[in-house]
């Protein structure tokens, strides 16, 4: 066998490639997003948007600004660790009752979608409606969904700058005074107005602009992409949603085949549904979506499809209903709005509601029984115990009395658990409304009155006037 490098070689012919083929091919691993252009509608589920609009923004701009005796009704202040909730004055000891309002809030939800769907991103989710404010700003002053597209789409002329400078100025402005708002249950509000004017306090400006940028970017540019891409609320919805959840449905055995004709037309005799396609249900999605595709994690049940088909059916003398709030099971059974409403007690629902009449139940039972009386007892490390004047053994304590009422009260400070035992400092003090004070607690046994080691004592505090009594545990030491 001839050597490898003496074989004949086989010579294949390279036929030349055109140069247009040889330039590299760009492939986008991520598909583009165009923008949205909601056209608006008029409707009821659009004016059930808008009234909660207004009562939310009124609550929530309102709110700060409202006293209760010579304070604000609402704040939860950070600094001085107080959280004052309209005549209710809680203190970081008090987290427990943050903790069942957040469960409390969580099975809230769990309840309300597994009944109605997205029924709250729809009417009264913050991004939803600070989206909606937006976006009516943006409306007034470039005009409606034509309008804007041809301004976005042409060149930059006069017309074109200032209306878009002005839309900045406003959007900021309403964005500025949101997070204002927001930091404004954190910090009294006429303070940081105050602060914010001489330009002191570098915390709360950084604060008051953070939240004012992420509502101008989530509101203004962000929109439907936090609802679609950023809430987790849309991927595990589908585990509370089943066949029985109050959703935005269309109905295909009624609309389909879908295609356009003029009202004169008999539509029926050329085989098409309802469905006109006019795409006008499309338009008015303020997530860009085609309900007619059936059920989306990205619809947030707002209704204003049904708005804009209801609209249509009504120019069309057709009956209403072909896009509605109904039940995968009602549409596909024909269940009437009764029929519907009887499978809203499901096991799923009542467990819910069992536990959340419970959770309920029993925080507000806690909040009627609560003592407004809060004492932390600290031992004192640089004095474990010592023999005093008079043959005594005496250890020292530091109790900070927290007063949780609106009123000035005085504490009478008492101790037992040991024979003898005795407060040898100041039994009483006097703290005022909504404050705390570290006291010094000096407690004294007889020497030899009690085995060497450590004994349970405990501290009782009582307000004058019967108006509260904590018992608080530590431990005195006997030295060996």
């Amino acid at each position: 066998m001839k050597p490898a490098e003496d074989r004949p070689r086989k010579v294949i012919p390279i036929t030349p490639v055109a140069a247009e083929s040889q330039q590299p091919e760009t492939v986008s691993l991520y598909e583009a997003q165009k923008k949205i252009y909601p056209r608006s509608i008029s409707g009821v589920f659009a004016r059930w948007r808008w009234a909660m609009v207004f009562l939310t923004q009124l609550v929530f701009y309102g709110l700060p600004w409202l006293e209760w005796g010579q304070r604000q009704m609402v704040l939860f202040d950070l600094g001085a660790r107080r959280f004052y909730i309209f005549g209710l004055v809680l203190y970081p000891q008090d987290f427990i009752y943050l903790t069942g309002l957040l469960i409390i809030s969580a099975l809230s939800l769990f309840l309300f979608t597994a009944v109605a769907g997205r029924l709250w991103c729809g009417f009264a989710c913050p991004q939803t409606v600070y989206t909606e404010i937006f976006m009516w700003i943006e409306h007034k002053i470039e005009g409606d969904r034509s309008a804007r597209m041809r301004l976005d789409n042409g060149t930059w002329t006069f017309e074109k700058i200032w209306k878009k400078s002005l839309k900045q100025v406003i959007w900021v402005a309403v964005a500025f005074w949101t997070g204002f708002t927001f930091v404004g249950y954190f910090v009294p509000i006429r303070e940081l107005g105050g602060e914010l004017l001489v330009l002191h306090g570098s915390w709360q400006i950084f604060w008051v602009f953070f939240y004012g940028f992420a509502t101008y970017g989530n509101a203004g540019y962000l929109r439907e992409q936090v609802c679609k891409y950023m809430c987790p609320y849309a991927r595990f919805q589908s585990a509370m949603f089943d066949k029985d959840t109050l959703i935005v449905t269309y109905d295909p055995e009624r609309g389909e085949p879908r295609g356009p004709r003029t009202k004169s037309v008999d539509y029926k005799a050329k085989g098409l549904g309802d469905c006109i396609d006019c795409t006008l249900c499309v338009q008015v999605c303020p997530t860009g979506i085609d309900i007619r595709n059936g059920l989306q994690y990205e619809c947030i049940g707002c209704g204003l499809c049904v708005d804009a088909c209801d609209t249509v059916m009504d120019k069309m003398k057709y009956p209403r209903g072909l896009i509605r709030f109904s039940t995968q099971n009602g549409v596909k059974n024909h269940w009437t709005q009764s029929q519907m409403l009887k499978r809203v007690l499901r096991p799923r629902v009542l467990f819910y509601t069992s536990v959340l009449i419970v959770l309920c139940i029993g925080m507000l039972a806690s909040l009627v029984v609560r003592t407004p009386l809060k004492v932390d007892v600290v031992r004192d490390r640089a004095a474990l115990s010592r023999i005093v004047a008079g043959g005594k053994l005496e250890n020292i304590y530091r109790l900070q009395i927290m007063n949780a009422t609106e009123g000035a009260q005085r504490y009478v400070i008492s101790a037992r658990g040991l024979p003898g035992l005795e407060v040898a400092s100041e039994s009483e003090v006097d703290i005022g409304p909504a404050d705390s004070r570290w006291v010094a607690v000096r407690l004294q046994i007889p020497y030899g009155s009690a085995p060497p080691g450590s004994h349970t004592v405990y501290f009782d505090i009582q307000a004058q006037g019967n108006k509260g009594q904590v018992a608080e545990k530590s431990v005195f030491l006997v030295p060996r």
